[in-house]
């Protein structure tokens, strides 16, 4: 090996330490390591352009683009109306199914957190019946399409990349259908395993949110009842915090006095009428910050929040956001926003100034879902058009009548004249965190193969006096996607072995493909740890479960995940 393949390997080593060492950071990591090879003419000009414009890269940006049109509609939730029924066998089965058909064609986040109100309301089954099961669901049902999970979209990029032909719709199907299959049955006969926590309060799942009445406001000396704050529509008044005195259960008659905190309890899109009363301020826009812009985001376990209040860590001067409004799942939530100490798994909805994205501990604290719409959701022919036009999309591309990649640049062409999507929310929502990571990635193959570390690692195993058999390799090709999908993020992970995984395949002669979907199906096995997957971290506090909840039925769910998928990728494409 050269000088060149030492350097190479080098930066290799150090951004898969780096991406274990800033997990919540990977788009920085390979960012560097882009500048790095880049700045060293380990690559070229030409295929850092190409790597940035890679036609798998631009398809999953696009398709998650044309998604926010999707999210904006009531589809998600007139259909989880229907799933939960008098009997658990039905309302699992129906849960089960409904989760593992949406996440094969939406984003699996979306699907899980629209399904949280409805099971941590129903009066018939404990959430924690229900809750691990729709995470394991929807990770399930991101194995079946090329566009179910991110994670097939990038390997297909690199794919591309190689010079290969794309990987179909459908490639990913068989082995899917027998992943969902196997864990199903195995997940519903360790239903036994799942605790049966009684949830403690029934609005525990709606957000609370906080306003002020100011001095001089018309609010005062009023009673709760003449001023209609009971009839607020989907926003209940729960509690009114008077000093350091707590009201509950508000009458009608109560007389509302300057300085009060009224606590309000239920939908956050409904929070503009709380404006149009007069002097009742929002605990947010007290920091200065306007409700035009708000984030709804997830509390990390590792945040600095974490056992603080907000006011204590001065949160409107380190991120550039106030809270608005939280909510957390499995437990209520009581008194003032800014002195109640945040846990891990909390949601919150923040209004977010003009540095929030650029700030660098964003992503170290916070899972963010989604900008929240006040009030501005999709309707009549356009919430038509969004839902008939996105899987009307996904159809011609899945049966190979127009190409994915042009699919979704005329149904996002589409979007944006029709007004379903707005120009202001593809930037806010443009996922520039993928784009750096895949693009980096490839970046990083490419430097791999022009140094010779590939040349020399496939030379290796050809004159190695212990010829390694192809059913042992692809084994540990997933076993150490896997591993490091734990380790770093399903995304990096992919990216990362695949042009190793290509190299094995190649110096053993065997079929590129079946180490091409050891990957894509490592990368997609997160059932142990509440942590591992954001999916499993949303359920966790609405569940009310432990550590351990997660191991019991995570461990047999894994183990019949990994033994089913070896044999079934060997099995469906051979070696």
């Amino acid at each position: 090996m050269t000088l060149q393949s030492y350097f190479v390997l080098a930066i290799f080593v150090l951004t898969i330490a780096g991406l274990i060492k800033f997990q919540q950071r990977p788009s920085l990591v390979f960012g560097v390591a882009l500048l790095a090879l880049f700045s060293t003419q380990m690559v070229s000009t030409e295929q850092v352009i190409k790597s940035l414009s890679n036609q798998g890269l631009l398809t999953l940006i696009l398709l998650m683009l044309c998604s926010i049109a999707l999210e904006k509609t009531r589809l998600l939730r007139l259909v989880a109306m229907k799933v939960i029924k008098p009997s658990y066998r039905a309302t699992w089965a129906r849960l089960f199914g409904f989760t593992v058909i949406s996440s094969a064609f939406l984003n699996n986040t979306a699907v899980v957190s629209t399904m949280l109100a409805p099971i941590r309301n129903n009066p018939n089954h404990s959430a924690s019946k229900l809750l691990i099961p729709l995470s394991y669901a929807a990770i399930l049902g991101g194995t079946l399409t090329l566009v179910g999970t991110s994670t097939n979209l990038i390997v297909n990029s690199l794919v591309l990349d190689a010079g290969l032909p794309s990987l179909g719709f459908f490639d990913f199907t068989l082995v899917g259908l027998c992943l969902v299959v196997t864990c199903g049955i195995t997940l519903y006969f360790s239903r036994s395993l799942l605790p049966d926590h009684k949830m403690k309060d029934g609005k525990a799942q709606s957000y609370f949110i906080e306003a002020k009445v100011e001095p001089g406001s018309n609010l005062i000396g009023k009673s709760v009842e003449l001023n209609g704050l009971r009839h607020l529509q989907s926003l209940f008044l729960v509690e009114i915090m008077r000093g350091d005195v707590l009201l509950t259960a508000i009458s009608p008659s109560e007389v509302l006095q300057e300085n009060d905190k009224l606590i309000f309890s239920g939908d956050i899109s409904k929070v503009n009428q709380l404006r149009l009363f007069d002097g009742l301020s929002i605990f947010a826009e007290n920091s200065g910050l306007p409700l035009g812009n708000l984030r709804e985001v997830v509390v990390r376990p590792e945040s600095i929040l974490t056992g603080k209040t907000l006011k204590s860590v001065g949160f409107r001067s380190l991120f550039d956001a106030a809270v608005v409004a939280i909510k957390r799942d499995g437990a209520k939530v009581s008194g003032k926003i800014g002195k109640l100490k945040i846990r891990p798994g909390d949601f919150l909805v923040l209004a977010v100034g003009e540095d929030f994205k650029s700030r660098r501990n964003i992503r170290k604290n916070f899972i963010l879902l989604s900008d929240v719409e006040l009030d501005s959701r999709l309707s009549g022919k356009k919430e038509c058009l969004a839902i008939v036009g996105f899987f009307a999309a996904i159809a011609l591309a899945a049966f190979g009548i127009i190409p994915l990649f042009k699919a979704v640049v005329l149904l996002l062409g589409i979007l944006l004249l029709s007004g379903c999507l707005t120009s202001s929310e593809i930037l806010r929502r443009f996922p520039t965190d993928i784009w750096v990571i895949i693009s980096s990635a490839i970046v990083l193959s490419y430097a791999l193969q022009n140094s010779g570390v590939i040349g020399s690692f496939t030379e290796l195993l050809a004159h190695s006096s212990i010829v390694m058999n192809p059913i042992i390799a692809l084994i540990c090709v997933y076993i150490v996607t896997l591993l490091l999908t734990e380790l770093v993020t399903n995304n990096a992970a992919a990216a990362l072995i695949f042009p190793i995984a290509y190299g094995i395949a190649l110096s053993l002669d065997a079929n590129p493909t079946a180490f091409i979907m050891a990957v894509a199906f490592g990368a997609s096995a997160s059932f142990v740890s509440p942590y591992g997957y954001q999916t499993n971290l949303m359920v966790f506090n609405a569940g009310q479960y432990k550590l351990n909840d997660f191991i019991k039925v995570g461990v047999p769910v894994s183990l019949v995940y990994s033994i089913t998928a070896i044999i079934a990728i060997i099995s469906v494409f051979g070696l």
